[in-house]
């Protein structure tokens, strides 16, 4: 049997919850999987009771499943150890409403916890709960917000060449058009934008800031900064199936894909993080210790990002949005108010002082994502290490380390990494690498059309 989360008031907030929606007529759980991918079930309003105390049955295994959702029969938690089951609470304050479904229905996320108890290491909501852990240790706590580019896709339009989809935009004004920061390409897509805004707000998302992004097609949402780390990825994973199923309303399709156009910039996954003290304050706004502080951060961030790599870019696909000039970092680099590096410090007020780590795609998962980014920022402070010159210029040319630049490279990397053992744990260090590899290997097993119409 499970075990009852008596430190938790979770039975208050589904009490409150159905007491304001007495009209929801089911509830989809949601699990992030190592891909990002929500998996999960439906129930019946009833079984939110035991969601809130024991939790709902899933097996283990739900977080060795591939990017294509099959069991990968090498990470030992299929049917050779029994497929044992975990259980899933609530995680806290994620129960909302689903603004696009066709009748009353709620979501929630749900994290895992073996059968005694403990928090489940392959869960990626419990690894960012260990960064967060790690950083309470030194008095810290972290301020984060995501942002997520997307590319909007129209089924209706010709297929281009490569037998894809068009951006909604292709094929109009020319090859060369950009338009960025446009505004007549967000009052294009008006109804759209402001369906995702509202829906957003009836979520409780803190939707800011929407851009026209660097390419035809291209948009980029931005959230607000949360003074919790959950919920600054929930929001990310919330957000991402909001634009997705609202774009499907609409008779579009939008992906998150990292790298959909070898033409166009690929879709990346910002993060801002700020470190507040025991007293709340900005440990980077203070003059002089708040610089040391920062640079610290800074170290540990570039001296992790190689060994990290397969966290940010974790599918085959992403490894080619690492292009020099497109915006996607291709070094172990860090700068001031410079975006070709990976680690930049916006120009800012000193008490909004923060760091953007720029490496993920948008494809990435949001838990894994802000743990490695937490985690390193925990391992410069606690190292006191110092960081290396900044980069001021163009920093693809950088005399710097260069990130991998293939999967096989980065699982390398991962596998071999201290600093990943000691952040992740050595089990979810081999788990994480051993899904990716068979992924890999997928990829490399693939026949390509290309081939086939040079060679057959």
């Amino acid at each position: 049997m499970g075990r009852a989360l008596t430190d938790n008031p979770l039975d208050d907030e589904v009490t409150r919850f159905l007491r304001a929606h007495p009209d929801v007529e089911g509830v989809e759980y949601l699990l992030s999987d190592l891909n990002g991918v929500a998996r999960g079930k439906w129930g019946p309003p009833q079984s939110l009771a035991k969601a809130a105390t024991v939790g709902l049955n899933f097996p283990l295994s739900v977080f060795g499943l591939d990017v294509w959702g099959r069991e990968v029969p090498d990470i030992g938690l299929h049917v050779e150890t029994g497929d044992r089951d975990g259980y899933c609470p609530l995680a806290p304050g994620t129960l909302r409403l689903v603004p696009w479904a066709r009748r009353p229905t709620a979501q929630a996320i749900l994290t895992m916890l073996t059968e005694g108890g403990r928090p489940f290491e392959g869960d990626p909501r419990q690894q960012l709960r260990f960064a967060v852990d790690r950083l309470a240790r030194l008095g810290l706590k972290a301020v984060a917000a995501f942002e997520l580019e997307f590319y909007l896709l129209d089924p209706n339009a010709a297929s281009p060449p490569d037998g894809g989809l068009a951006s909604v935009f292709s094929g109009v004004g020319g090859p060369a058009r950009e338009n960025v920061y446009g505004l007549s390409d967000l009052a294009a897509y008006n109804d759209l934008f402001t369906e995702i805004r509202t829906a957003g707000m009836a979520q409780g998302l803190p939707v800011d800031t929407i851009v026209s992004e660097g390419a035809p097609g291209q948009f980029e949402v931005n959230l607000k900064h949360r003074g919790d780390a959950f919920a600054a990825a929930d929001d990310a994973i919330m957000l991402r199936r909001l634009i997705v199923e609202t774009a499907r309303r609409h008779g579009l399709k939008a992906t998150f894909m990292a790298k959909p156009f070898m033409d166009r910039n690929g879709n990346g996954m910002h993060v801002h993080v700020s470190l507040l003290d025991r007293e709340g304050r900005n440990i980077f706004a203070a003059a002089g210790d708040g610089e040391r502080r920062l640079g610290r951060s800074v170290a540990g961030l570039v001296e992790a990002m190689v060994a990290s790599t397969l966290l940010f870019i974790p599918t085959w696909n992403g490894f080619r949005r690492l292009q020099p000039g497109s915006y996607a970092p291709t070094r172990a680099s860090w700068g001031h108010n410079n975006r070709s590096v990976a680690v930049r410090v916006p120009a800012s007020e000193p008490h909004a002082r923060r760091v953007e780590h720029r490496l993920a795609g948008a494809d990435a998962n949001p838990y894994l994502v802000l743990a490695a980014v937490l985690n390193a920022m925990a391992d410069g402070l606690e190292r006191e290490a110092n960081p290396p010159p900044p980069v001021d210029l163009n920093a693809y040319e950088a005399p710097v380390p260069a990130l991998p630049a293939t999967m096989d490279e980065a699982i390398r990397h991962f596998e071999r990494s201290d600093f990943v053992r000691k952040a992740f744990g050595v089990e979810f260090r081999k788990l994480f690498a051993t899904v990716k590899r068979a992924e890999m290997q997928a990829f490399l097993e693939e026949i390509s059309p290309l081939e086939r119409s040079t060679f057959l």
